[in-house]
């Protein structure tokens, strides 16, 4: 009887184990997806601020042309 009673008992030790990692894990997953749409929100704002970078660098260039065009013109 007392076999039984401990083999019950190590099972039950398991199932309990089993159940927290079975929590732990959900809780892993949770974290993992939210951690995706934090990645992609991350990545739309990248994208539009590699979009306002290369608008300011086609103005930047354009002001440096016009600005060498003046120059040469002042000079001539």
């Amino acid at each position: 009887m007392r076999d039984t009673g401990q083999r019950t008992a190590e099972f039950l030790a398991v199932v309990i184990e089993n159940t927290e990692l079975r929590q732990q894990l959900a809780e892993s997953q949770d974290q993992c997806v939210e951690l995706a749409v934090d990645a992609g929100e991350l990545q739309i704002e990248i994208e539009g601020l590699r979009a306002r970078l290369a608008a300011v660098e086609r103005e930047r260039d354009a002001w440096l042309v016009e600005a060498r065009h003046m120059r040469n013109s002042a000079v001539a």
